[in-house]
């Protein structure tokens, strides 16, 4: 036998063999929402009724609230970000086991009704993992709609309030103009989102302090040089007691170089941004209303902190997550409830 022959031979066999080996996202994704459940219900106390659902009048759907926040974090853990695939190819393997299951239609306009309890079960979560912390990190990324080319025609906002359609805007970071809006957010030193918000693209990333001082009182927080600015600093100290620390510019008067310790600690949101632009998909966009779009971001940031949750439940590193070892993530998932 050829050395040839050998060697295709044996790139034969390993190309079989990784095409036999499962793939756990084809199989995982009733698992994790099963999980993903069980958890909402525990972070649910007084927010829903016995029956899962936000309480309110009409008719009661058999498919609770709590199950369509759970179907949510879960495809957008699996990276599912399109509403099509999930309904037409990932959920008709488990109809048996979803028999109550609802239309895409009806899992879209609902998702945006569930946006607020998403929301608050996420931020119940956050504060079990670092509910005592002094020290955050502020930081915007741009959650781009649609080209720049395309921006004057783009219909988002038109028809509702114009106050929350999207703009232009630049990105510095990345020295490109986009067109939509800007997502602003406050993380731990754990490398938890404690708060987070959507602003038009072309706002000022200082004008979002202004919310901020309301939230947070008597802590250091940390910013990038968008964030200079004496006025808001003192601002800032006066109102709540919170000491803002920005890098100088190099024409800045009175330079000083970097403190290393503290160009190390903003990684940690940098690469909360990197995992939502590369792992929950931040950086495509399906949604054609604004309401829409902010109930993805909503989702997407829930879903990485319910597996930050998990990952902290079980004693490991918060921030070693991915497509590849979420199914362990949630396979090793106890269900014990930290108080």
């Amino acid at each position: 036998m050829s050395k040839k022959l050998r060697i295709s031979l044996i790139f034969g066999n390993l190309v079989v063999a990784k095409l036999l080996n499962t793939n756990p996202r084809m199989h995982n994704l009733y698992t994790k929402f099963a999980k993903i459940l069980e958890i909402c219900k525990q972070l649910s106390d007084k927010l829903v009724n016995e029956k899962g659902n936000i309480p309110r009048r009409g008719p009661i759907s058999k498919f609770s609230d709590l199950e369509v926040v759970a179907l949510s974090l879960a495809a957008e853990s699996e990276s599912i970000d399109s509403e099509n695939w999930l309904f037409e190819s990932k959920l008709n393997e488990y109809q048996d086991k979803i028999p109550n299951l609802i239309s895409r239609r009806q899992f879209n306009d609902r998702r945006k009704h569930t946006a607020g309890l998403c929301k608050q079960i996420r931020k119940r979560m956050a504060e079990i993992i670092d509910g005592g912390e002094n020290l955050f990190f502020v930081d915007s990324k741009p959650i781009e709609v649609c080209r720049v080319a395309r921006g004057k025609r783009c219909k988002m906002g038109r028809t509702g309030e114009f106050s929350q359609a999207p703009d232009f805007g630049f990105c510095a970071a990345q020295n490109t103009y986009y067109f939509g809006y800007k997502l602003h957010a406050v993380c731990g030193l754990s490398g938890v989102i404690h708060s987070y918000d959507l602003s038009k693209a072309s706002m000022d990333d200082r004008k979002f302090m202004k919310d901020v001082k309301l939230i947070y009182h008597d802590c250091n927080m940390y910013g990038d040089k968008g964030y200079i600015g004496a006025d808001i600093q003192l601002d800032l100290f006066e109102t709540a007691h919170i000491r803002l620390e920005c890098p100088y510019r190099i024409n800045q008067k009175d330079w000083k170089p970097t403190f290393i310790p503290y160009a190390k600690a903003r990684k940690r949101i940098e690469t909360l941004f990197s995992q939502l632009t590369n792992q929950f998909m931040t950086i495509r966009n399906y949604a054609k209303i604004t309401n829409g779009l902010f109930a993805r971001i909503i989702g997407k940031i829930s879903a990485m902190t319910v597996l930050q949750y998990i990952n902290f439940i079980n004693g490991k590193p918060i921030g070693r997550f991915n497509s590849a070892n979420g199914y362990a993530i949630i396979l090793s998932y106890s269900g014990v409830t930290c108080a």
